[in-house]
């Protein structure tokens, strides 16, 4: 299997790109962003894209892949609608538009959020933004595209937040994750998990297009 990762330094993308590395079955990873990884693999590839609206130039390196994992994103502490929306919805269907002309038998999944608004019409701002943004992938013809609704998410393996809130709010959670976990296992998930799961739903597919946090601790 051949990937393309966007989002390869955040969080998730940390932990989804580990563990595509260390996948016998992933031959190829291309991560596709504004930086450098910093890491350097023998299946790795990196590709800098420094306008994440604009692919015309490097088409061609975006084609013959299986699966794309969709990992990038922003809080929407502090910014206004219209500027999340541009991050979150424009960003991510501008690459998705390209990536189903070039792969149109591509499995698609993007990093959602647990309590995604799929209506588009709640309160909650990120919400609505959230399931605008799923529901226009799942309306793309790829082969498949599954929306991942991870909730709170342990790093593994020294994963860690670019945001310095979050480092500080998980390193105070370290010492009772395991408690958390035992609380409320349909809350939580881990760095590692979601990995593997991406590439269980790539390869086999999931139960249903939103993946919600205990079908993500399901998926093998």
């Amino acid at each position: 299997m051949k990937v393309l990762l966007f989002g390869a330094t955040g969080m998730v993308g940390q932990g989804v790109l580990r563990e595509c590395l260390l996948d016998p079955g992933v031959m190829q990873v291309l991560s596709v962003g504004r930086r450098m990884t910093g890491q350097a693999h023998p299946k790795l590839e990196e590709l800098v894209v420094p306008d994440m609206l604009d692919y015309g130039e490097v088409e061609d390196r975006l084609a013959g892949y299986d699966a794309c994992f969709f990992c990038l994103g922003v809080s929407s502490v502090g910014m206004s609608e219209a500027d999340y929306r541009r991050v979150t919805v424009d960003l991510t269907l501008a690459a998705a538009r390209v990536l189903v002309r070039l792969n149109p038998q591509m499995c698609f999944i993007y990093v959602s959020g647990a309590g995604t608004d799929s209506t588009e019409r709640g309160p909650s701002m990120w919400a609505r933004v959230k399931g605008e943004t799923e529901n226009a992938l799942m309306r793309l013809p790829f082969r498949a595209a599954y929306m991942f609704r991870p909730g709170f998410i342990q790093p593994m393996n020294g994963v860690r937040s670019r945001t310095a809130l979050y480092r500080v709010i998980y390193v105070l959670a370290t010492p009772v994750f395991g408690l958390v976990r035992w609380l409320w296992p349909n809350r939580v998930t881990t760095s590692e998990q979601v990995g593997r799961a991406m590439l269980a739903a790539a390869r086999h597919g999931a139960p249903t297009p939103l993946v919600e946090v205990p079908d993500i601790n399901a998926l093998r």
